[in-house]
């Protein structure tokens, strides 16, 4: 009997054919959909949807197509505690959080590692990108060889206990191959759109949100210049994001990008050249390794999912615990609340919250 995995099922194609790939390599493999929250709690449909009974059905229709065990898990109240009020309370506070991160950080690879080893699993799984090595007696997460794919930024947060427990088996193969897989195995979902939004903000009015889970009702404020010239009202500051460009409800006689908003003041700054940075300053950091950064280190950086990474220097914690890292060339539109991961090559290093940021002319915010 080989190494027993429990294996985190969205119901999508990829952790699909993670568990096909797992089992063909000789694990003991279950699937399980991890419940995180009631689909009538943000007004969507439960037949719809992430955690929604489709998912759920789909999963469990491919594990018995591959002959393994299905089980259902229910962390709604950690996910409301984690992801979705922090999200609220990360919005009004003014800043634009990543949920995603988060729910990888305290759901995936916290809660439901914690009960697989309850359950008597030696390991998790899940459909990410990535791959985990041992080098030098340490753990490492490696970044995948399909770039396009590469999905370790939502990882950063990692350690090394969970590396240990955790296999990535869709290291090594590209998202075309992973469709012909499911495909030629019958797989139910082998033609599935993979999901792009938020899950529990399906719709994408994160206000609309916001406002249900937190009892925060938006007011009408100034949209303000750098030079704090009123230029018009906005709706509600929780309703735009750092860069923002379009969709903001009024005309300005030019283009102009969101780069600034003030909760206390109620003000959303707008400007005609979009925010850039060359400091970052990370709160939560987390190392990978395990160690604590004692001097500089270079590294290549990036503050959203999808944007390019660019080298940096990370340098030491400060008395607040609070680390800099300074970009060789100005970001674009970083905000506070957003992960910064960090790499060296192909190794992720780890990752932190931007606390707060110093724009490229030396303005600090």
């Amino acid at each position: 009997m080989g190494k027993k995995v429990l294996l985190g099922m969205s119901g999508g194609v990829d952790s699909s054919v993670a568990a096909l790939m797992l089992k063909n390599q000789g694990y003991e493999v279950t699937g399980c959909t991890l419940r995180l929250y009631d689909n009538g709690d943000i007004g969507e449909s439960p037949e719809r949807g992430c955690c929604s009974l489709d998912d759920v059905s789909d999963a469990a229709s491919v594990c018995r197509k591959i002959g393994i065990d299905h089980i259902t898990l229910n962390f709604t109240d950690r996910f409301r505690e984690k992801v979705m009020r922090p999200f609220a309370e990360s919005y009004i506070k003014g800043e634009i959080p990543n949920p995603c991160v988060e729910c990888n950080r305290h759901i995936k690879f916290d809660m439901m590692l914690r009960q697989a080893e309850l359950l008597g699993f030696d390991f998790i799984a899940t459909g990410h990108y990535a791959e985990v090595r041992q080098a030098d007696g340490k753990w490492q997460l490696i970044r995948p060889a399909d770039k396009k794919k590469d999905q370790t930024y939502v990882l950063c947060f990692m350690t090394q206990y969970q590396l240990a427990h955790t296999i990535f088996p869709l290291w090594g193969t590209e998202k075309s191959r992973i469709r012909e897989i499911a495909e030629e195995n019958g797989l139910i979902n082998s033609r599935k759109p993979d999901s792009q939004d938020i899950c529990f903000v399906p719709t994408g009015d994160y206000a609309g949100f916001i406002e249900r889970v937190s009892g925060y009702s938006s007011r009408e404020g100034d949209f303000i210049s750098e030079e704090g010239e009123v230029m018009g009202r906005h709706s509600g500051y929780i309703k735009y994001t750092i860069g923002q460009r379009k969709g903001l409800g009024a005309a300005f006689g030019q283009p102009v990008y969101v780069t600034g908003k003030n909760p206390r003041d109620n003000t959303v700054t707008l400007s005609p050249r979009a925010l850039t940075a060359k400091s970052v300053y990370l709160r939560e950091f987390n190392m990978i390794s395990g160690e604590n950064l004692t001097e500089p280190m270079a590294v290549s950086g990036k503050i959203r999912y999808n944007s390019a990474e660019q080298s940096a220097v990370i340098y030491p914690p400060d008395g607040r615990g609070i680390y800099r890292v300074e970009f060789d060339e100005p970001v674009k539109n970083p905000a506070a609340g957003q992960t910064c991961a960090l790499y060296s090559g192909e190794r992720v290093i780890g990752g932190g919250i931007i606390n707060s940021i110093k724009e490229a002319d030396g303005y600090g915010c």
